[in-house]
């Protein structure tokens, strides 16, 4: 039986349980050449496994896996490109539906092109995930799960019919339907195996479990020590296609932990203050890795938690290796026992097992962490790295406000109690501190404020995965409940936990009820408010909010408070421990100190503090360990695909190709392909293009395509009015990503986003030159395209941070945009655009901006040489102004590598892989 080149000879066979398994042996090839390998990241030899079973002579040559063994000497700096095969890919269904209509629309476009439509498969093991599109409609009440599942499937029935369509036609492609969990906790606790297997010509091929997913927090799995990560839809389609993924060999940042956690803390805390310290140091485009004594004292779920936050802290990955723990866990959630041996047998037989006493591997550089210091924290106003400590929250709040409404002079720390501000009153004192002044609400006994929390939401795969701090939620109730004390009239709360195992737990330790008594009753199980999915604030809290233009607040256990994401009500978003949540919801307020100040009073009239209803740890440790069991994993994901009553009545029609309606508002057949021809047009130079936009830092793929709600009075609305849809019936830009024509117009269309080509506006506006009219980003775009003129984006630093939205980059080039030039890109939304045909520049001097250049918007731009465009070539763009005066500026193309350039050269991937299976 002939082989794939084997240089250096490590196809071994490893017998485990009287079953043999073929395995790449990286003892094996560091004998046979590959010198001093042992000590390298255990992320690392992930991919240098990887390497030796793909070696093919073509994409991957004996060359490559050297350059990777040198990795030891050079930490990283090489930066040689390799070719990396992730054994399977995660979607979950707001980036799944477009994949999947991309998928339809390559059917069509083969048959146009005379081939077999039935080329166009999944090549990889593809499972989707319905859980993105359940909103928080009907929250604090025994039956708002059965009403939010009721409107999901009313709103989204277009959308699952295709996604059932999509589970039958495509071959390897499976949906887990709506109402099952979260996709990273469901990867957690069900589809990931820690060590793959595949049947290959009679022999069991083992290798680690490694995935891309269609979601940046994809990296929660590290937890387990599945390699994987987030990659834009455009990446994961060409990845379930059968393209590697290009990439450069990374850096990798070893994060020591040691100590333990001090009682008092959770595993949120710990991953705020992780967030924190990388974002500090900086890991974009890096792997993380932990290491260290401290990983003995942290539970696998917690070591998933700070996986999972990876996006935030802005590394491609944050990988934790296999251990003790790792078997324990999963042995505990169901798995196989013969998978569970295997995995242990190999991570033992690969050096990639750690122990107490493993040496240290080699790192590029490393940061330490002694966990006894960490401290109860929160994350905000509106960026994840931006920790402050619990007992600093009331204090800091004052400057954020006076941030967020513009300037104001610092404000002295607020003295009041909470109950001062509970009630509303009449003349305002003139020494009040924000937060006293409290605005009346239609038909309620109480007024709103500054400060106020409006939404308590437990949610988020970032701690519904972890049982210490839900239970630990729950006990916070339940201390709370027993004293008589009641949320605040005016928060909305709400539980959405990552998966069924959670509520069965809850339940069995009798904390259900007690959270239900708060207004924590289940909502649903999927993303809901970390991703905009909220739901709409009570008409009278959102009127009283607007009139008076109050900054209000969310706490929320997600992973993500970007401005505008949350509920376009609530313009301070705080990230904090699911048992903070429940405290900040009886406190009511970001101005109570509730580490000094009491949440309220007990039934005697007594002063209720944090310290009398925070559980301890031996509290939580004992209700894990009695309540959470494996036969509530076996029993949950016995039938994960089956679905309830409502997704088996779905009817499909279309067979091999999709039967596309043309009045769906929710599903069309996407542009891409159209008047496509087998041999790709050569590329053009960008000649007198306009100014779309001008953006400052940390422009976020949130403000570049909301998932959010969509607004009336926009393009997106307008479209939506236009087609018969009523505003009730908008749902939200995420649900609606599988139509282009909704999807371009909500393009930079955020609320709160800023062009400063139009100073002191917030929203999707930009001036059309040379008129100097002012009108929606969309509406300039297609005027623009109608008088033929090409355009360009200019922004700062982290451009395109945040969720690795497809959309981001697809409505970026159906704009009509052919360049974006920043001063720094986030990993994803870089290779987003590349995979589009749009070309990232960043500025090739330090210190150059577009500001330093003095650019208004109103300029023509020029860049030459895109024709004969090699990987990171600098280039020069020519800017005129519109005084006639020019100046040039050297900008270099992060076209990284030579298959990027394909991509790029062909139109976008989906074009390149149309083509080659096409030919």
């Amino acid at each position: 039986m002939s082989h794939a080149p084997d240089s250096f000879n490590s196809r071994r066979t490893l017998s485990v349980g009287g079953k043999d398994y073929v395995y790449y042996d990286l003892k094996e090839a560091e004998k046979n050449g590959l010198q001093g390998v042992a000590r390298l990241p255990f992320s690392l030899k992930v991919l240098l496994e990887n390497l030796l079973r793909n070696e093919d002579d073509r994409t991957v040559k004996a060359d490559d896996i050297r350059a990777l063994a040198r990795w030891i000497e050079d930490k990283g700096s090489a930066g040689h490109e390799i070719a990396y095969r992730p054994a399977r890919v995660l979607m979950q269904d707001f980036t799944g539906v477009p994949a999947v209509v991309d998928l339809a629309a390559m059917r069509d476009a083969t048959r146009a092109l005379g081939a077999d439509p039935k080329k166009v498969n999944p090549l990889v093991p593809v499972d989707l995930v319905i859980d993105h599109s359940v909103m928080v409609d009907y929250f604090g009440q025994k039956d708002s799960f059965t009403k939010n599942v009721d409107a999901e499937y009313g709103r989204n029935g277009e959308r699952y019919t295709f996604l059932r369509w999509g589970s039958e036609a495509f071959e390897n492609f499976r949906v887990v339907p709506p109402g099952t969990g979260i996709c990273h906790q469901v990867n957690l606790e069900y589809l990931a195996q820690t060590v793959w297997t595949r049947d290959e010509n009679g022999e069991t091929v083992a290798y680690p479990d490694t995935l891309v997913g269609t979601d940046s927090h994809t990296t929660m799995v590290n937890g387990l020590s599945v390699l994987g990560w987030g990659v834009g839809g455009i990446e994961a389609e060409a990845a379930m296609l059968g393209q590697p993924i290009s990439m450069l060999i990374p850096e990798v940042i070893g994060f020591r932990m040691e100590g333990k956690l001090p009682e008092g803390t959770t595993a949120t805390d710990l991953v705020l203050t992780v967030t924190e310290m990388l974002r500090r140091r900086g890991v974009v485009g890096k792997f993380v890795e932990f290491f260290g004594p401290g990983l003995s004292n942290l539970t696998l779920e917690d070591q998933a938690t700070i996986a999972n936050m990876a996006p935030e802290y802005g590394a491609t990955c944050g990988f934790f290796p296999i251990d003790k723990d790792t078997i324990a866990y999963l042995e505990a959630t169901g798995r196989d026992k013969d998978r569970i041996a295997l995995v242990e047998a190999y991570a033992k037989a690969q050096g990639m097992y750690r122990e107490d006493g493993t040496p240290d591997p080699v790192f590029t550089d490393t940061l330490e962490l002694d966990l006894s210091t960490v401290v109860p924290s929160l994350a905000g106003p509106k960026r994840p790295q931006d920790r402050v400590a619990l007992t600093e929250a009331a204090t800091k709040f004052v400057d954020a406000l006076a941030e967020i409404k513009g300037g104001r002079k610092k404000s002295e720390t607020p003295q009041s109690t909470a109950d001062s501000r509970y009630m509303d009153e009449g003349a305002v004192p003139p020494n009040t501190t924000p937060g006293d002044v409290r605005h009346a609400v239609e038909g309620a006994d109480h007024g709103l404020a500054d400060g106020d929390v409006v939404i308590a939401a437990i949610t988020s795969c970032t701690n519904t995965s972890n049982p210490n701090v839900l239970v630990a939620a729950g006990l916070v109730a339940r201390k709370a409940h027993e004293k008589g004390l009641k949320v605040k009239p005016w928060v909305k709360t709400s539980l959405a936990p990552g998966s069924q195992v959670v509520t069965e737990y809850l339940d069995k330790a009798d904390l259900q009820k007690d959270l239900d008594a708060l207004g924590f009753n289940l909502v649903g199980y999927g993303c809901t408010t970390c991703i905009g999915n909220s739901g709409p604030l009570p008409e009278p809290i959102s009127e009283a909010i607007t009139q008076n233009d109050l900054v209000a607040c969310s706490v929320l256990s997600g992973n993500r408070n970007f401005e505008g994401r949350v509920n376009p009500d609530v313009r301070a978003n705080y990230l904090a421990s699911p048992p903070l949540v429940v405290a900040y919801a009886l406190a009511g307020s970001m101005f109570v100190d509730i580490t000094k100040e009491p949440l309220g009073q007990d039934q005697d009239g007594n002063d209720v503090y944090l310290k009398d209803i925070w559980p301890t740890t031996q509290e939580i440790a004992e209700i894990v360990r009695k309540t959470v069991t494996r036969d509530m994993f076996e029993n949950r994901y016995a039938d994960v695909f089956k679905g309830d009553e409502h997704w088996q009545k779905i009817e499909v029609s279309g067979g091999l190709t999709y039967d596309w309606d043309d009045r769906s508002t929710y599903v069309q057949n996407p542009p891409y392909f159209e008047g496509m021809k087998q041999e790709p047009e050569a590329v053009q130079d960008v000649k007198d293009a306009r100014i779309l936009g001008l953006f400052k830092d940390s422009i976020t793929t949130d403000h570049i395509s909301p998932a959010g709600s969509i607004k009336k009075d926009g393009p997106a609305g307008d479209y939506l009015v236009s087609h018969q849809v009523r505003p009730v019936d908008f749902n939200s830009y995420g649900a609606r990503r599988g139509n282009h024509e909704v999807m371009m117009r909500g393009t930079f269309a955020n609320i709160r986003i800023k062009n400063e080509m139009v100073p002191g506006v917030e929203g999707g506006v930009t001036c059309h030159q040379p008129s100097g009219a002012q009108m929606p980003i969309y509406d300039a775009a297609m005027k623009y395209k109608d008088e033929g003129v090409p355009l360009v984006i200019f922004a700062g630093k982290e451009y395109g941070t945040g969720s690795s939205r497809d959309w981001a980059a697809k409505g970026t080039v159906l704009l009509g945009v052919r360049a974006v030039i920043a001063e720094s890109f986030e990993r994803i939304h870089r290779s987003n655009l590349v995979g589009m045909g749009v070309v990232p520049f960043v500025f090739a001097e330090e210190g150059t901006s577009w500001q330093s250049l003095g650019i208004k918007g109103d300029e023509k731009v020029t860049i030459d040489g895109l024709t004969e465009l090699k990987p990171r070539q600098i280039l020069e763009a020519r800017i005129e102004a519109s005084d006639g005066s020019v100046q040039t500026v050297k900008i270099q193309a992060r076209i990284d590598t030579l298959d990027e350039l394909e991509y790029y050269r062909n139109g976008g991937i989906l074009h390149y892989v149309l083509r080659r299976l096409a030919a």
